[in-house]
């Protein structure tokens, strides 16, 4: 804003009394802020929500343009294989001591500790009005609102009662819980390529699986509890997944490679040989859910046999009760309706001058730094107060 506008008196009012502190946490305190992905319908893909809305907005600012921001302000990023690009640093510092570094450059004041609670129309602008403050305390021209994901529907109210529609909010990006589950003995191995879907539903998304000692987390856990937020939340969180360990979508293909294998080798015994590189003590803890004994000969399996390998692997069924979110990186799907904006300048299409930006808004995305892009989009665009 104020490089748009230099003549403008620009104030960040924040709630806490600490600006930036979820880019602190963010990526393990590295700050993942943004995705390497090549193209903008890549980008769009990581989007469960909002994936239509910002694929107007990309072409004006995207993750390329992120990139060239930071690194155009010495703080020069790297991109990792999985395509999540951090500060070369590896410290979220870096990201925090550049923006701070921005506003003391543009003289842009910081005001902490200032709760909104609500913004009425004054007759030379917009008010804000702050908890704790006279209600006539500031006056502005235009307003910004970047208020981020609010998981009460209630902290939404005042924007609904102006005229805004509400999408309610409900978690995003969460493990799931399977209470006192034998899988759970397992904790800590991984399955780097395997399916899960939903049971009932047209969910399934893969990736690396990590068994842990509350359930199951890892990208394919984390990509799926996002698509299926809204669906999850109104389960109750009670729900079964269904878990292809082998990466393989096609059952008759994996039937196949087991026939092909117990031909092979078919004088080992079970334990001896572990299809799809699958981990020794899943193969061995799959091998006794689905009654197998380790010391079985492969050419003995017989098509009984093969059917229970082929049905454990393709189509692992838990029970999932409840959730646990990820880390301290809550996302929150929901907020004001992108039908309440105006596309291509994210102005409210109720209250004239207010502008949205970030979270606060119904978009929200899976991890690899794509929230964070929509942050930096949608204020760049709003930024233009058009």
């Amino acid at each position: 804003m104020k490089e748009n506008y230099p003549d403008a008196r620009v104030v960040i009012f924040e709630r806490s009394r600490e600006v930036l502190a979820k880019v602190k946490i963010s990526g393990g305190g590295r700050c993942n802020v943004t995705n390497g992905a090549e193209s903008i319908s890549e980008l769009c893909k990581a989007y469960p929500r909002g994936a239509k809305f910002l694929k107007k907005l990309f072409p004006v600012f995207n993750n390329k343009h992120t990139i060239n921001w930071f690194e155009s302000r010495h703080v020069p990023l790297v991109v990792q294989d999985d395509l999540c690009v951090f500060p070369k640093s590896q410290d979220a510092q870096s990201i925090i001591d550049c923006f701070l570094g921005e506003t003391k450059r543009l003289g842009i004041q910081i005001r902490t500790g200032f709760h909104l609670q609500n913004i009425l129309p004054g007759t030379n602008g917009l008010i804000p009005v702050f908890a704790g403050e006279p209600d006539n305390l500031y006056c502005f021209d235009k307003i910004i609102l970047a208020t981020g994901g609010s998981p009460k529907r209630s902290s939404l109210d005042w924007l609904e009662k102006s005229g805004h529609e509400i999408a309610d909010p409900v978690p995003s990006l969460f493990t799931f819980n399977m209470p006192d589950n034998p899988i759970t003995a397992l904790m800590g191995i991984v399955v780097e390529n395997a399916l899960v879907s939903i049971q009932g539903t047209g969910l399934k998304l893969s990736g690396p699986l990590l068994i842990t000692h509350w359930g199951m987390s890892g990208p394919a856990i984390l990509k799926l509890s996002s698509f299926g937020a809204r669906l999850l939340s109104e389960s109750g969180y009670q729900f079964k997944i269904q878990v292809n360990w082998t990466g393989e979508s096609n059952q008759e293909t994996v039937n196949s490679e087991l026939e092909t294998l117990s031909k092979d080798h078919a004088g080992k015994q079970l334990t001896n040989y572990r299809p799809y590189a699958l981990p020794t003590r899943l193969w061995l803890f799959l091998l006794e859910k689905c009654e197998l004994a380790p010391e079985k000969i492969w050419g003995d399996l017989g098509k009984k046999g093969l059917h229970k390998l082929v049905n454990i692997l393709t189509n692992d069924i838990y029970p999932v009760s409840g959730r646990t979110t990820f880390r301290d990186e809550f996302v929150t799907c929901g907020g004001v309706s992108l039908n309440s904006i105006h596309p291509l300048t994210m102005e409210s299409k109720t209250v004239k001058n207010l502008y949205f930006a970030g979270e606060i808004l119904d978009i929200d995305a899976i991890t690899g730094g794509f929230n964070f892009q929509a942050a930096w989009t949608t204020a760049y665009i709003a930024a233009q107060l058009k």
